[in-house]
């Protein structure tokens, strides 16, 4: 009998680069709650490097500069709101258009109503409108942008037009600009307000979606497009 291969250990470089992710996502992990504390002119390589237990040399090697983390901090606050991964997964899902759409809006609905984001939301808030950096460029380019033009595909095929039509792109803010303020709300006062919206989340999601196709389908009647299919 031939005896059996012993296991085959890990490679360094294998093992390298899993520990070369964990240190990379350690970082951030520790970098977003102080930018979302102190903003980005009010927090120092230094502090950022004695909570996380690194050097600088550390922050070089994985980000490049303090610029280059804090950019990859925007670009993680923004993959906390929505992943990359999960709209293309809707996108590439072989559903029909509609329920793409539905599961789209889902995305957005089952965020809001899970557990909070701590520090990702007032990092996008500093950045955007209260303390301004200069590094918006980086998280549209990196972030914003990709997301944009996989839910932009989304919606066109709803309303049977091209991404490139200016059309989808009205139509994509029609559709996803309510969903990104039920994220932006602050929770405990948005169900005070409006409890229902949390009590059943997924009548939420079918309400929004109807309501959704049915602006659809008219803007694509205004334009002459197919539209929803019924």
């Amino acid at each position: 009998m031939t005896p059996a291969a012993p296991p085959v250990a890990p490679s360094k470089a294998r093992s390298s680069r899993s520990d070369g992710a964990q240190t990379r996502n350690h970082i951030l992990r520790v970098a977003g709650p102080l930018y979302a504390a102190r903003g980005y002119e009010g927090t120092t390589s230094r502090e950022i490097c004695a909570a996380a237990g690194i050097n600088q040399a550390a922050v070089n090697y994985h980000f490049g500069s303090k610029d280059g983390l804090y950019e990859a901090v925007l670009v993680e606050a923004h993959g906390q709101l929505v992943a990359i991964g999960d709209l293309e997964a809707i996108a590439h899902s072989g559903a029909d258009p509609e329920a793409r759409l539905a599961a789209l809006i889902g995305l957005f609905i089952t965020r809001s109503n899970g557990p909070a984001l701590p520090w990702a939301l007032r990092v996008l808030g500093n950045e955007l409108m209260a303390a301004p950096s200069g590094h918006v460029d980086a998280l549209l380019q990196q972030a914003v942008l990709p997301k944009v033009r996989v839910m932009r595909g989304i919606v066109a095929s709803v309303l049977g037009v091209a991404a490139t039509e200016p059309v989808a792109q009205r139509a994509l803010a029609l559709v996803v600009m309510p969903c990104i303020m039920l994220n932006l709300a602050p929770r405990d006062r948005l169900r005070q307000v409006l409890p229902a919206l949390a009590s059943d989340p997924q009548a939420l999601v079918d309400d929004m979606t109807c309501y959704a196709l049915a602006g659809l389908a008219s803007i694509a009647r205004r334009h002459g497009a197919p539209g929803p299919q019924p």
